[in-house]
């Protein structure tokens, strides 16, 4: 049936997807269609139950269709799906982020992650009154055009576009280093430090799977942006509310001046948000003079859910504890069968095709790609589900146990 609905669908959606990685094009299987999903399971058209560690890409800690969260938002849809005006709800969630983030003094609440790092570095632009943008390679933080460059040859090089569509104009203010290379970013800084308005980060990068800063690695950033007046942008979009209350930076202890959020602050709904500290985040319209709006943007049902979420995890703080601990269990096991690396962050986990550390995008380019698929297909036949790339992470829900690690391990490494 999936296969179906794929060919009606690639009918009036280029390649019958809205989001590239669901064509499944890395593992070489049709699009799996989902007719419903319902704690840690993803249903398919079929009626296929999947044991699910994609979890919506993140966004998804609680497990599908909890229960607190579907009563909050039938409350709000029954007073209305969107009024494009404020509402209580709006500062009640974000009272609740600031509170877990003390680096966020006052926040913005925009549709998606995309739109969350756009505002952000517009932002960090106009409070600077500087052009140039530092990213790192293997770091996706959304589609915008800026955004979409790889590296150039050398470590001061602009980024060339790596999409059609992207002029080479949109990007020359764009500069991408390595990941966790305090060398490289020490010396493209100190070539173009007065006119580099910020350092855009993932802490721990989730978009080439999981790959941790090296110790010491967030401090020096932080350090050296701080030095030399660049604004650092902590992109918490995937970490944020999923690798604890106060993400990495509350786990690390470092505190950037902006920091993106998405995904489950929106409880399984369309949300981001942007904030930091006060005298930057008031240089936003209507107080300052950088533009930024957005018809749905703080929208009720995804606020709803927002504020549901969060106050489930508020009050039981030990799901990420226990997250944690089955992902470090699982990883030592993983170790001593397999000559395989896995890279882990509290409740996040990437296992990379190669027996070699991978520390950096170069690193995680150099996975053995059949390799991937035999064992992704292994796991797909048997009711596992993954990310269907080599280059995201897997996430638990506050559901998942022992026994669903073991089924990983078992058919994984048969």
């Amino acid at each position: 049936m999936s296969i179906n609905l794929y060919e009606e669908a690639l009918k009036v959606i280029p390649g019958g997807v809205n989001s590239p990685v669901r064509s499944f094009g890395s593992v070489g299987i049709p699009p799996v269609f989902i007719e419903k999903a319902k704690g840690k399971y993803i249903y398919s058209a079929e009626g296929q139950r999947y044991l699910d560690f994609c979890l919506s890409w993140g966004a998804i800690i609680l497990g599908h269709s909890n229960p607190a969260i579907n009563r909050a938002v039938r409350r709000a849809l029954a007073r209305g799906s969107s009024f494009g005006l404020c509402h209580s709800n709006e500062a009640e969630l974000a009272k609740r982020i600031i509170r877990c983030m003390p680096s966020i003094e006052k926040i913005r609440f925009v549709n998606s992650g995309t739109e969350a790092v756009m505002s952000a570095v517009r932002l960090a632009r106009g409070f600077t009154a500087r052009n140039m943008i530092i990213k790192f390679d293997g770091c996706y933080h959304g589609h915008s055009d800026y955004l979409l460059t790889r590296a150039g040859s050398g470590l001061a090089e602009v980024s060339s576009p790596s999409s059609p569509g992207v002029p080479r104009d949109t990007v020359k203010n764009t500069l991408s280093v390595p990941f966790n290379n305090p060398e490289a970013l020490k010396s493209i800084i100190e070539a173009h430090q007065s006119e580099i308005a910020c350092v855009l980060m993932e802490p721990v990068p989730g978009n080439m799977g999981i790959v941790p800063p090296r110790e010491g690695f967030l401090t020096f950033v932080r350090e050296l942006t701080a030095k030399h007046g660049i604004l650092l942008i902590f992109d918490e979009v995937i970490t944020g509310f999923r690798v604890g209350l106060s993400g990495v930076q509350g786990i690390e202890g470092i505190a950037p001046d902006l920091t993106t959020l998405g995904k489950i602050i929106g409880g399984g709904l369309p949300c981001g948000a942007f904030g930091g500290r006060t005298e930057i985040m008031d240089m936003l319209t209507p107080v300052g003079p950088v533009y930024q709006a957005g018809t749905l943007s703080g929208n009720p049902l995804a606020m709803a859910a927002g504020i549901a979420v969060l106050d489930e995890l508020t009050a039981h703080p030990e799901i990420y504890s226990r997250m944690s601990e089955l992902v470090r269990n699982f990883a030592s096991e993983f170790r001593k069968r397999s000559s395989l690396t896995i890279n882990t962050y509290k409740t996040l986990f990437s296992i990379f095709h190669t027996g070699k550390p991978v520390e950096n995008f170069e690193n995680a380019c150099s996975q053995d790609m059949d390799g991937f698929r035999r064992v992704y297909r292994k796991l797909y036949e048997r009711g596992i589900l993954f990310p269907p790339s080599p280059y995201e992470a897997c996430f638990l829900s506050a559901l998942h146990n022992e026994t669903d690690m073991r089924r990983i391990l078992r058919f994984a490494l048969e």
